[in-house]
C-alpha cells in the first residue's frame, strides 16, 4: 500500500505551507517506506508515501506531467495499464517512465479541479474534511489529517458510540465531527472559487438481474469466477483498485 495527503483551498489559490502539507504526509510512513515527496501549487499541495512495486525507479509521487498541467498522488495499482498505455502512445502521448500511475496523467484533463476517488468496495480509505482557512485536507488515514493544527479535535459521539458497538465506524462518517471518509464507488471533484459538492457515486452492485440457472450451474459458475479471481489481480487483466488525487491547471 501507499499513503496520499493533501490539502486543497476552495476559495481562493492561496498559498499551501510545504511544512505542514510534510507532517500529514509524513504521519504516513508506514504506508510508504520507499519513498516520500509533496508538491504545492497555487491553493493546492499534494502528498505522497510510496511502497514501490512498478518501475522501482522512475514512479516517484507526486507525479507530473512535462508541461505540469496535471499532478498525481495515488494509491493502488493499475492493472490493465499496459492496454491502456498502448492506446495513449497510439494517440500519441510519449511517457517518461514505466510506471502504471502515470497513464492516469494523460488519461484526465481537467481545470483548477481536484479529483477525489475512491475504489468500487472501497478497500482503500480516503478521509477528507474542511478547515477554518476554507481549505479541504484529505489523506488515506485520518492521522494525516490530525497532523495539520487546523483540524479541530471534537469528538463524534454518534461514530464512537458505534465503534463500541460494531467494532467500526460506519457509512461516511468517522470519530471526529467534521471529518468523512469519502464512500466507497464514489469521487469528488473540487474547483476553486465553487462550494464543495457532494460526492458522486460512479458505481454500485446490481442485483436486478437475478440469474435463474439450475443450483448446479450455479455451483460451476461460482467455482469458475473463485478460480480465475487471482488471474483479475494480475497487471494485464483487471482495472484499477484505488484511491487517487488529481490536480489539473
Amino acid at each position: 500500500m501507499c499513503g496520499i495527503a493533501g490539502i486543497f483551498h476552495l476559495e481562493t489559490a492561496k498559498p499551501v505551507d510545504p511544512a505542514r502539507l510534510r507532517k500529514m504526509t509524513d504521519s504516513l510512513t508506514h504506508r510508504g517506506p520507499d519513498g516520500s515527496g509533496i508538491w504545492t501549487g497555487p491553493g493546492v499541495g499534494l502528498g505522497h508515501r510510496r511502497l514501490s512495486i512498478i518501475d522501482l525507479e522512475g514512479g516517484a509521487q507526486p507525479m507530473l506531467t512535462p508541461d505540469e498541467a496535471q499532478v498525481l498522488s495515488f494509491n493502488g495499482e493499475i492493472y490493465n495499464f499496459l492496454e491502456v498505455r498502448a492506446e495513449l502512445e497510439g494517440l500519441g502521448h510519449q511517457f517518461q517512465t514505466s510506471s502504471d500511475s502515470e497513464v492516469i496523467l494523460f488519461a484526465w484533463r481537467r481545470t483548477r479541479q481536484m479529483f477525489l476517488a475512491r475504489d468500487r468496495l472501497g478497500v482503500k480509505p480516503l478521509f477528507y474534511a474542511p478547515v477554518s482557512d476554507g481549505s479541504i485536507l484529505f489523506g488515506s488515514e485520518l492521522k494525516a489529517l490530525l497532523a495539520n493544527p487546523l483540524l479541530r479535535r471534537d469528538p463524534n459521539i454518534t461514530a464512537v458510540d458505534d465503534y463500541l458497538a460494531f467494532g467500526y465506524v460506519p457509512d461516511q462518517t468517522s470519530l471526529l465531527k467534521g471529518v468523512k471518509k469519502l464512500p466507497a464507488g464514489h469521487y469528488l471533484l473540487l474547483e476553486q472559487g465553487k462550494p464543495a459538492p457532494a460526492p458522486v457515486q460512479y458505481w454500485d452492485m446490481d442485483f436486478s438481474q437475478r440469474n435463474k440457472a439450475s443450483a448446479g450451474a450455479l455451483e460451476e459458475e461460482l467455482v469458475d469466477l473463485l478460480k480465475r479471481a487471482p488471474m483479475c489481480r494480475l497487471v494485464r487483466f483487471s482495472p484499477a483498485v484505488s484511491t487517487a488525487a488529481l490536480w489539473s491547471l
